[in-house]
């Protein structure tokens, strides 16, 4: 919940790694707006982390780069926390490759699975055992942690089950890590979300990924014409409905709204309709709780037709 410390009160935020550069431009926006006088924090804990914190009651809104799971849903339910689910951008969940890498530039989705997938563990260890035109070296594999909403979006596109994944890769909530681990290998292979990729271009590449149609890279193109897939995915926060009866949380949810567009380019993520902003508005104005993915990510979801079915708790 928000508390106050002196006169001032405090926005508590956390969760997802991927969504922190868009929350941390608006709370730092929004606190320049309010000269001071509402403080916001923004921790990093992982979409997992973020959630079990949020359903402990201990936050106002936690970010998140999946849908609520099932699990959490049911977590939230025993505690007596209700949520007012709001997407706020698209991220192209990007691999990433070192830059003296020069023969996987473009993968399929089944090479990407055959390296991911549990069956891989101990298995697939070297990169022409998946395809014998790459080189007979070890590959290191960097990802999220299991907390991650981007790990279980990844898994769920890629491999085809949420979190089924080999177990054997170099995994961190900080996305700063992997980053660092990709661009010190030259036989690394990772993923994570677009704004990393985007910040790092200097040290990384992208992968183009093949999902049957040839080899597309994430860019503002690919992502609003659609032929960046699996991949493309949307991100979210969850407001505490009862933190909603706050000034603060509030005046925070619809700052971020009404300058959503412009705070979700800023940082290298791409922006919703503005119909979904206001959507979102609406939402939080007439505090309509619950989810409308029903405990699960679907891959290339559309939105605007999602957030017309009945939310539930």
């Amino acid at each position: 919940m928000s508390v106050k410390v002196g006169a001032s009160p405090i926005v508590r935020i956390d969760g997802s790694s991927t969504v922190y550069p868009i929350i941390e431009a608006a709370a730092e926006d929004f606190q320049i707006a309010k000269r001071g006088a509402v403080r916001v924090t923004v921790g990093i804990s992982g979409t997992g982390g973020g959630f079990k914190k949020f359903c402990r009651g201990e936050l106002d809104i936690v970010n998140a780069s999946r849908p609520i799971t099932e699990l959490e849903m049911e977590a939230c339910k025993k505690t007596g926390v209700q949520y007012i689910e709001m997407p706020i951008a698209i991220d192209a969940l990007t691999v990433v490759i070192n830059p003296r890498n020069t023969w996987s530039k473009t993968m399929t989705v089944d090479e990407l699975k055959q390296f991911w997938e549990p069956a891989a563990q101990r298995k697939i260890n070297n990169w022409s055992q998946v395809n014998p035109a790459w080189p007979d070296k070890k590959i290191k594999l960097f990802g999220p942690g299991a907390d991650s909403g981007t790990f279980e979006y990844f898994t769920e596109a890629i491999v085809g089950r949420a979190k089924s994944s080999r177990g054997d890769f170099t995994a961190s909530e900080d996305d700063n890590v992997l980053v660092q681990g990709v661009a010190s290998d030259m036989y690394a292979l990772g993923f994570f979300g677009f704004a990393y990729y985007i910040e790092n271009k200097n040290k990384i590449n992208a992968v183009a990924v093949d999902s049957g149609d040839g080899g597309v890279i994430p860019s503002v193109k690919t992502v609003e014409n659609g032929s960046y897939q699996p991949l493309s995915r949307p991100v979210f926060i969850y407001v505490n409905a009862e933190s909603r009866n706050k000034p603060e949380i509030q005046d925070f949810v619809k700052f971020f709204m009404k300058n959503a567009a412009e705070l979700v380019t800023e940082v290298k993520y791409f922006p919703l309709s503005s119909v979904i902003y206001k959507k979102n508005l609406e939402h939080l104005i007439n505090n309509r709780v619950g989810t409308v993915f029903l405990g699960e990510s679907e891959v290339g979801v559309d939105l605007e037709e999602a957030m017309k079915h009945e939310p539930k708790l």
